[in-house]
């Protein structure tokens, strides 16, 4: 959920440049357009592109001497579990 959220209205959305929109979405705020109090659009950041290990394997460069150990899935497991905290507390947190 977006730290900042921007409530404007049908009339107020048509108005504005959608670059104008875009940029406080790029900064991380949620814009909401309703007709009256009714929502009927919210604009937010798009979520990251993620890639499966597979994915960023068959990126390597053909002639790339990257190995997968046999200590690599514990690794992972070792990291994942370093960061189990969110990124974003909650802000009632």
């Amino acid at each position: 959920m977006a730290k900042h959220v921007i409530h404007i209205s049908e009339k107020e959305a048509a108005a504005t440049n959608v670059a104008t929109l875009l940029a406080h979405v790029r900064a991380g705020t949620e814009v909401v357009i309703e007709n009256g109090a009714r929502p009927i659009a919210v604009l937010h950041p798009a979520e990251p592109v993620r890639r499966t290990i597979s994915e960023c394997i068959a990126l390597l460069p053909e002639d790339s001497t990257a190995t997968i150990d046999p200590d690599f899935a514990k690794d992972v497991e070792t990291a994942v579990e370093s960061y189990r905290e969110p990124l974003d507390p909650p802000a009632w947190d």
